[in-house]
């Protein structure tokens, strides 16, 4: 594999997948880029950062041939709950951004990734062991340009052979990178305020059932459907992946296992309410299982154990 540009690589998936991608490629390898800069440890100090736009096609195309990249991780996006209040806007960066990537890397032969979500379905999608193909019909602006996305990296990939690869990624917990806006981030939030108050007022209903991941199985999953044998692949875009389903309540149970006095109250946010109860609870990846042999790592007490141990080393409280 030649240079690797990450862009949205200061965000929450891109602030993991960068140190990940230069461990694996080395640091010279992996060009990280974001739309304005800020420090972001490894990210900033470990490699060659570049300021760069999505929504601009000469961004790209100038970063890409300076660098002479051969693969693009897309991770540029506007959140589900953010692009609600801002759908124009997060229409342009999410569907119109990787429109612009896909048409420098048709020119450049560049391999693409990109990544779906659970926001690609809707309420007319089945909830339980969603299939990897099925109807979607979005009702928020961001799942809207994920499905899209989707159909365009298809159609790049059956009428131009591009190499284009994709997941779709469930709501995703990390240390490393706060929330940014998106329906699941009661599920990262949760362990700060565990650890700072030990309580917590969660915006969704406590029953709300929800497919998760831990990001280090994301990050794992990224790079491993990237490296897939082509030959194995009959989806190549938009696989489902999955590592755990649960709701509020029982994050908070298992919270309650390692901070007994912890608790939990719920003023549930009307808007984000109705997104996640139009995503699934969970979905089938035995797709992904059968062509590139996903398997996650972490369950719900696992990642539960992992989180409140790297926050409270974070915040200072060990």
């Amino acid at each position: 594999m030649g240079k690797i540009l990450v862009t949205g690589a200061l965000g929450q998936i891109g602030s993991e997948l960068v140190p990940a991608l230069r461990e694996r490629h080395g640091g010279a390898a992996v060009i990280a880029s974001g739309i304005r800069y800020r420090s972001v440890g490894a990210v900033t100090e470990g490699g060659t950062i570049e300021l760069l736009d999505c929504t601009k096609l000469d961004d790209i195309r100038a970063v890409v041939e300076k660098h002479d990249i051969e693969t693009i991780y897309h991770m540029a996006a506007m959140l589900s709950a953010i692009g609600e209040d801002k759908p124009e806007e997060a229409w342009e960066l999410n569907f119109g951004g990787f429109a612009n990537v896909l048409k420098v890397a048709r020119r450049r032969d560049c391999a693409v990734f990109f990544p779906s979500s659970i926001g690609a379905f809707g309420p007319s999608t089945p909830r339980l062991n969603t299939p990897q193909d099925t109807v979607q019909r979005p009702t928020t602006i961001y799942g809207v340009a994920k499905v899209v996305g989707e159909l365009l990296a298809d159609y790049y990939a059956a009428r131009f052979g591009l190499d284009t690869r994709g997941l779709r990624l469930p709501g995703l917990i990390s240390y490393v990178a706060l929330p940014g806006g998106g329906t699941t981030d009661y599920a990262v939030e949760i362990f700060y305020q565990a650890i700072r108050e030990q309580r917590f007022s969660c915006f969704l209903r406590a029953d709300t059932r929800l497919d998760m991941m831990y990001m280090p199985d994301a990050v794992a999953a990224i790079m491993q459907v990237m490296e897939a044998d082509a030959g194995r692949l009959s989806h190549r875009n938009a696989f489902n992946v999955s590592a755990m389903s649960f709701t509020p309540a029982e994050l908070a149970a298992a919270i309650q296992r390692h901070i007994p006095d912890f608790a939990i109250d719920y003023e549930v946010d009307p808007l984000r309410q109705a997104i996640a109860d139009s995503w699934p609870d969970a979905m089938d990846d035995s797709a992904a299982r059968a062509e590139w042999g996903w398997q996650p790592r972490y369950d719900l007490a696992a990642m539960t154990e992992d989180m409140l141990e790297k926050v409270a080393a974070k915040l200072g409280a060990t």
